[in-house]
């Protein structure tokens, strides 16, 4: 499942730098292009745990 949004993060970068690159480019393909980007990272990196998480569970077990 990972590397299916990565493969779709690059076909979303790509469009976007290939729709930018025209002498009229579309908006609303470029606005969708970012959104779906951005939906991505955001699924991608909700599996990745935060400094704090680690540093807290590390204070708690210091404590005990």
């Amino acid at each position: 499942m990972k590397t299916i949004y990565i493969i779709l993060f690059f076909a979303a970068a790509f469009m976007a730098l290939f729709e930018q690159s025209k002498a009229k480019p579309n908006m609303f393909i470029m606005i969708a292009c970012i959104v779906i980007f951005m939906m991505g990272m955001m699924k991608l990196m909700s599996k990745v745990p935060s400094k704090n998480q680690r540093n807290e569970k590390e204070s708690g077990e210091d404590e005990v």
